[in-house]
Parts: C-alpha cells; sequence; structure tokens
C-alpha cells in the first residue's frame, strides 16, 4: 500500500523525535560516567565485541588489571576492591552499549524509510549523512578517553568539549530535520528577530561547550556560593594555567566563572528575545525558550551551591538540552524551509 509523501515524512519526523530522546539520554548517562569517575574503566575499544561485558570471575580480574595499568588507578583509586571497579566499569560499559543501540536504531529504520521510498533524495543523503556523522561521534569518543589512559588521571577537558559538542551537533541537526518535516507554516518575524533567534541558539550551544569545560575540571564542585566566588566576583586563579589563549580553559577558577557569565548573558539574551517577539506569532515560542533558560539558570544555581551531587548534574545537564530544543524551534519558525 502506497503512502502519501506528506505521510511518510511525519513518521521520518517521529523516529528521528525519538532518535533525539536517544542522544539526550546517551548525553545524560555520558554525564553520569564523568560524575562518577567511570569513563577509564574500560581502557579498550572494542566496537563489536566490547558488547559482551566479562561473563566470568576470570573475565573480570582481567580487565581490572588492565585498569591497574593506567595512571588513574595509580593515583586515584589504588587499593579499590574488584567490586568498586565492577560499579564504574557497568557505568562506562552502558554507555557505550547505548552508543551501539543508538546506531541500530537508527541505521534500520533508515534502511527502511529509505527503501519504502518515504526517504527519497535529498532526505535519505541528509539521513546517511547523520548516519555517518553517529559513527564518527563512537571514534572521537575512543579519542578522548584515549587521552586518560596514559600520562593523566582524566580526559582531556578540550577532547571532552569536542565529544560533547558533536553529540549537540546531532542532537541539533536531527531535531531541526524533524520540525523540517512536520507540517507547519513559517512565522512571520522580523530580519532582527530572526538573526537573534538564530544567535541565541548559537549562544545556547557556545553556553553547553562552556560547561563541557566545568565537567571535564570537576569546577562545579569547587566555588560553591553565588552569586560571589568565594567572595570574589572575578576569582583568584583564573590564570594560574598555561600562558595565552589556553588560560581561559585550564583551571577550575577560568571554567566556572566563564560558565557563569555565559549563562548571564544567555538569559539577556533569552529576555531580549522575548521581548522583541512580543504581540508576533513568534511570542509563545520566545516564551518558553525564556522559561526554558531560566528553569536552567535555577537548576545551575542550585547544583553550584549544593557542589553538584550526581542527580543535580544529570538534571542540569538534560535541562541544557531542554534549553537547545526550546531555541532550535523558535529559530526554525522563522526559517524559510521547504519540505525535502
Amino acid at each position: 500500500m502506497s503512502v502519501s509523501p506528506q505521510k511518510g515524512h511525519r513518521q521520518v519526523a517521529l523516529w528521528l523525535l525519538v532518535m533525539c530522546g536517544l542522544v539526550a539520554a546517551m548525553v545524560i548517562v555520558g554525564g553520569a560516567t564523568r560524575l562518577t569517575d567511570s569513563g577509564l574503566s574500560i581502557t579498550e575499544w572494542r566496537p563489536v565485541t566490547g558488547a559482551i561485558p566479562p561473563l566470568s570471575d576470570e573475565h573480570w580480574i582481567e580487565e581490572f588489571e588492565k585498569y591497574k595499568t593506567i595512571p588513574e588507578y595509580e593515583e586515584v583509586n589504588y587499593g579499590m576492591s574488584l567490586d568498586e571497579f565492577k560499579t564504574i566499569y557497568w557505568w562506562e560499559w552502558g554507555h557505550r552499549l547505548l552508543g551501539r543501540v543508538i546506531g541500530a536504531a537508527f541505521f534500520f529504520p533508515m534502511v527502511f524509510f529509505i527503501v519504502t521510498g518515504k526517504a527519497r533524495s535529498v532526505l535519505a543523503y541528509k539521513l546517511i549523512g547523520l548516519f555517518l556523522l553517529g559513527g564518527m561521534q563512537g571514534a572521537l569518543g575512543w579519542w578522548m578517553v584515549s587521552s586518560g589512559l596514559a600520562d593523566r588521571v582524566d580526559v582531556s577537558q578540550y577532547r571532552l568539549a569536542a565529544h560533547l559538542s558533536l553529540a549537540v551537533i546531532l542532537f541539533g541537526l536531527m531535531f531541526w530535520l524533524a520540525l523540517d518535516l512536520w507540517p507547519s507554516r513559517k512565522l512571520n518575524a522580523s530580519k532582527g528577530v530572526a538573526l537573534g533567534a538564530i544567535a541565541l541558539t548559537a549562544g545556547v550551544f557556545m553556553q553547553m561547550m562552556l560547561g563541557a569545560f566545568v565537567a571535564g575540571l570537576r569546577a562545579g564542585r569547587t566555588f560553591n556560593t553565588w552569586p560571589l566566588m568565594d567572595g570574589k566576583f572575578f576569582p583568584d586563579g583564573y590564570f594560574d594555567g598555561a600562558p595565552g589563549l589556553n588560560d581561559f580553559f585550564e583551571t577550575i577558577a577560568a571554567v566556572q566563572f566563564n560558565h557563569r557569565i555565559g549563562a548571564y548573558l544567555l538569559s539577556a539574551g533569552a529576555v531580549w528575545f522575548y521581548l522583541s517577539a512580543r504581540k508576533t506569532k513568534l511570542e509563545s515560542r520566545a516564551r518558553l525558550v525564556l522559561a526554558a533558560v531560566g528553569l536552567q539558570l535555577v537548576l545551575g544555581v542550585w547544583t553550584i551551591l549544593a557542589a553538584t551531587p550526581i542527580s543535580l548534574g544529570l538534571v542540569h545537564q538534560a535541562g541544557a538540552l531542554g534549553v537547545l530544543a526550546a531555541a532550535l524551534y523558535a529559530a526554525h519558525g522563522t526559517a524559510k524551509t521547504d519540505t525535502p
């Protein structure tokens, strides 16, 4: 039975939204591996055979012995028990398994939609491109992990930010494409408001990257006061890192200060966008962005005052994706899009 192009596109859009949910789950689980110090527990990249966890005591001991060879064990977790190792291992294994599940959940429906004609020409190429980007994300994840296996006790915060950035880009591209495929009409907005929506979306992305540096240096567990940072607006120790531009991303004081300032600027941008979009058809979407940013700001302050417990850290990370989705939804309303 043939399916109309519009109905077929709506089915693809629903599937893409489900995929966005899975990518969001992947980001949150990745945050949990970071907060539980689990990311280096698996010291090898085995894309196929790595899906099978240790199934015997012998295999568990073998994996534990591999972990004992890296600096994190020697300098941070020396003397940990096998049961303690199993806890961090399961977090990282679950993170990698979810990545494999996402790959399968994307590949097989993609093939089905292409074969049945529900995703033709340009749309088919877009889906294939997204799948290839997902594959790159797996390789980038291992590149990140490998930075913590030899000369340091943690992964590089720069590689962590790169890994998160690609995940966020994938989320954003899939969400935007789903909106393209869902029947809707363009909401008229002035050029300034349209550019503002795009700039606000870019600002959300940059703020998420600044958050990645906070996570990379565990900066959320220091300077746990607000609005000042241990009594000062500009904290001590900002320029104690490597000289040059690296100063901005090398110290706990620097990355937390950057993230705080980013939050204030983003909040101001959300207020401006809402005021600019009032009494237009874009007002409801601008209001959604303002509410999402406001809630995320409150969560951020709460998280820092509580010294970043795992639960709040993960809720804050999920909130960032919610803010991004709201900003994309608003920006899409001002964009001229043609159904692929």
